[in-house]
């Protein structure tokens, strides 16, 4: 798992676990949609990189919140990030 989900509570700044049966589901979609388009698979045995765990967060942000007035601006993180880690990969794999 690329984010746990204490820690997407913590980065959503929820307090309890009302929200788990929608935040399960987005965490675990996440590293597919990483994979998908960057192609930089999450490691099952290890950390993933720190710039996939941060994109991670914010694509967590976006689609927990859609209608957020940041949308834009995470939209744009998130694209800037996903270079990144399409770099990062390439350079991994190269």
């Amino acid at each position: 798992m690329i984010i746990k989900l204490e820690e997407a509570r913590e980065f959503l700044r929820i307090d309890d676990d009302y929200a788990d049966e929608i935040i399960i589901p987005l965490i675990n979609a996440i590293p597919s949609y990483i994979e998908v388009s960057t192609g930089y698979k999450c490691p099952n045995d290890k950390e993933a990189h720190p710039v996939a765990q941060n994109v991670a967060k914010f694509i967590l942000l976006l689609w927990f919140d859609t209608q957020t007035e940041d949308s834009e601006r995470l939209r744009r993180t998130i694209d800037s990030l996903f270079t990144a880690l399409t770099l990062i990969n390439e350079s991994n794999h190269g």
